[in-house]
């Protein structure tokens, strides 16, 4: 099994395919790198495309201690992955968590980054609910009662009943693979990844320098991404925003169709290199 080994010495599961330009793809808390293969597929035929498992999610190592599961850690991972590939430059596609890890990259190390697409993302960000949504992140459910008895309270989310209801067998298998997923590993990344990453709101000054070309995608019934979705399309300075009517959080799953076109054509444009700030004069010297 192919694995990139992150600094710390954790090893992560990855999957390639295809010739081209890089496009990274990563995943949500509840998922792991077997949710992009719709996009795998589709983008593989004039790319190469790289899906991994964070830290903490099988087939990638599951380290026992949670002080190693920071957003730090999944970002640089993500980078790792790249590393390990002798890539120097690629497209990241996110959803929630891989959004904040993308947007974090193109924060820290926009050098990496040709651009991001941030889809369901900024979660848990509101300042007035910061303390609320800590405390009700589920490190110790996974850790008293495991991953299948999480999965059975989390799958009627109001976020994710549009995919119930557009796709049951999707939500069905979506909901089966998160029963599987490693109870520790779960935990811990609750726990210092959801649990204690920043919230966006507080990034506002950096964020507003960001050079990196982004798409924003939020479903407009995925209500706890609406408003960081704005905030962001507000602060990047190459940021373009696309709602997705009737949709909820599991934009790439729910709306696959959708989704790889709005990706394809944001992506066909920066390498066109048409995807312009929102001032134009920026670009010229």
């Amino acid at each position: 099994m192919p694995y990139a080994v992150a600094k710390d010495n954790v090893r992560l599961y990855f999957e390639e395919v295809g010739s081209g330009t890089p496009i990274i793809f990563l995943h949500e808390f509840a998922a792991d790198h077997t949710n992009w293969e719709p996009q795998m597929r589709y983008f593989s035929r004039g790319h190469r495309c790289i899906a991994y498992s964070a830290r903490g999610y099988t087939p990638s190592d599951v380290p026992p201690s949670a002080e190693v599961y920071s957003y730090k850690h999944f970002y640089t991972d993500a980078l790792a992955v790249l590393d390990h590939l002798g890539i120097a430059r690629a497209h990241f596609v996110g959803l929630s968590m891989g959004s904040y890890s993308s947007l974090q990259v193109a924060l820290n190390a926009p050098e990496r980054a040709l651009s991001m697409t941030l889809a369901g993302v900024g979660s848990g960000s509101s300042l007035e609910h910061l303390d609320a949504f800590r405390a009700q992140c589920r490190a110790k459910q996974y850790e008293s009662i495991g991953s299948a008895e999480v999965a059975k309270v989390t799958r009627e989310a109001p976020g994710r009943i549009p995919f119930l209801v557009k796709d049951p067998r999707g939500h069905a298998d979506f909901y089966a693979a998160l029963a599987r997923h490693d109870a520790k590993g779960s935990a811990n990344t609750m726990r210092s990844f959801q649990g204690a990453r920043p919230s966006i709101y507080t990034m506002a000054e950096a964020i507003g320098r960001v050079p990196t070309p982004a798409l924003i995608i939020c479903g407009d019934e995925d209500d706890n991404c609406v408003e960081p979705s704005l905030f962001l399309k507000q602060h990047l300075p190459a940021a373009g925003l696309t709602f997705f009517p009737k949709s909820g959080h599991v934009l790439n799953l729910e709306e696959p169709a959708l989704f790889n076109e709005m990706v394809e054509r944001f992506i066909a444009l920066v390498e066109a290199g048409r995807w312009l700030p929102r001032d134009p004069r920026s670009m010229v010297a």
